[in-house]
């Protein structure tokens, strides 16, 4: 980690800076990818399974004998780990249903908003060197909750053709039964486009890598919603002298070993703390078995000396962090302060796996500075908000004549008419 003390705030635009992605380099490849499998579909899938997965598959989606002994070959332990997640994250996303309410703007006029479910989503789930099975509780579970008629879950085969245990019994525990062994740029070309196996959705969901996540985001300029920009994973951590350095460490490390392209920015407001902090991640590194990601991820990160917790505060809003740690003990009282985050962690107990996993709240989280203007997936990120107006006959004539001026200023006559017509009509009743 490249070390940074007492920067001014002219030096903070250079400091949030996140590793780049060329963008302009990967389009022509993914181009190709979404072109093929929108005209050939189901062929264009197993060709590029073939190609970038090495597994030459018979079928696409996953059928019930496999999700059946998928169950069978979990430890009880994890399945009970798993079924505790998707128990919180039940009730914390069961919390955020909005309750109908009709609202009187003016006698005669009632308003009311509904939400109302996305019919078709998709699931992208990485299953590579790290099958993010969390994420299925993380997308799975509102889904359901919203009530999505349909949810479409792709994830790419293992060498053997197989996925990954954990995935598929996640996936059966929150009811997602549409499962099919398709990764990459392709599995969001499917579920965008839709094939003969794969239905096409409304909107797509879910982490990747950049080939991934570049395709979402040509997708969505052919009117296929997804659930927000996104780029590599990252985390702040804000160290004041109360901290514990060897769970600050430990904090960096968690996120550091998600890809070498993720980052990792330290605050401390003294030397002696950071200087613990980055002895106690040299110690830990040396233990991981994901030792070279993190290394290659730490070459992206900084460690940031500040004057106080207040200019900590500062930097992390213009950073926008994914992740935010106030490793502090009082970490509480510095939460007011925060205006830009995805999902923030107060104290020393509360650790960024915590909201990975098990807390309640939900891990998909806008990254590269998005948190400045977009939240978390939650429950709303599965709904539509519908409005809804209900006028009587005294309702259109205690706003109609303001209307009616309106229209008219706006040189709109048909709307004026429309008006116009209801209130003449009712006066010679």
């Amino acid at each position: 980690m490249k070390r940074v003390d007492y920067p001014n705030p002219f030096e903070w635009k250079n400091l949030i800076v996140r590793p780049a992605i060329d963008k302009a380099s990967l389009d022509a490849s993914i181009q190709n990818v979404l072109e093929q499998v929108r005209d050939n579909g189901d062929k264009a899938l197993f060709e590029f399974t073939k190609a970038f997965d090495k597994v030459e598959l018979e079928t696409l989606q996953v059928s019930d004998l496999e999700i059946a002994k998928a169950k069978t070959l979990l430890d009880t332990e994890l399945k009970d780990a798993i079924r505790l997640a998707a128990d919180n994250i039940r009730k914390f996303h069961g919390a955020q249903i909005s309750v109908e309410e009709r609202i009187e703007t003016t006698p005669g006029v009632i308003c009311w908003r509904k939400d109302v479910a996305i019919d078709k989503v998709g699931l992208y789930i990485p299953g590579g060197s790290a099958p993010l099975f969390s994420t299925i509780l993380m997308l799975g579970v509102p889904a359901n909750i919203a009530g999505c008629s349909e949810i479409v879950l792709c994830t790419p085969p293992r060498k053997d053709g197989s996925i990954d245990p954990a995935i598929l019994f996640t996936a059966d525990l929150v009811g997602v039964k549409k499962i099919f062994k398709v990764g990459g740029a392709q599995a969001i070309a499917g579920m965008a486009y839709g094939t003969k196996t794969i239905p096409q959705v409304y909107k797509i969901f879910g982490p990747g890598n950049q080939y991934v996540t570049r395709a979402k985001e040509m997708v969505q300029q052919e009117g296929v919603a997804i659930d927000m920009p996104a780029g590599p994973s990252e985390v702040m951590v804000i160290a004041d002298e109360s901290c514990n350095p060897a769970f600050v460490a430990a904090d960096v490390l968690s996120q550091a070993e998600h890809g070498a392209d993720s980052q990792v920015i330290l605050l401390c407001t003294d030397i002696t703390t950071m200087e613990r902090c980055m002895k106690q991640v040299e110690l830990q590194l040396e233990s991981l078995p994901r030792k070279d990601i993190a290394e290659k991820a730490l070459q992206n990160s900084r460690a940031i000396l500040f004057i106080s917790m207040e200019d900590c505060i500062e930097f992390s809003n213009e950073y926008a962090p994914e992740h935010l740690i106030i490793a502090s003990k009082k970490a509480e009282s510095f939460a007011s302060g925060i205006t830009n985050a995805g999902s923030v962690f107060l104290g020393n107990y509360s650790c960024e796996s915590a909201g990975d996993y098990a807390s309640g709240t939900n891990h998909t989280l806008p990254t590269n500075g998005f948190a400045r203007n977009y939240s978390g997936v939650s429950l709303d990120s599965f709904v539509k908000k519908i409005t809804f107006q209900s006028l009587s006959a005294k309702g259109i004539q205690n706003i109609g004549p303001a209307i009616e001026l309106m229209a008219e200023a706006e040189q709109l006559i048909a709307h004026k008419n429309a008006v116009t017509v209801r209130l003449k009509a009712l006066s010679n009743e």
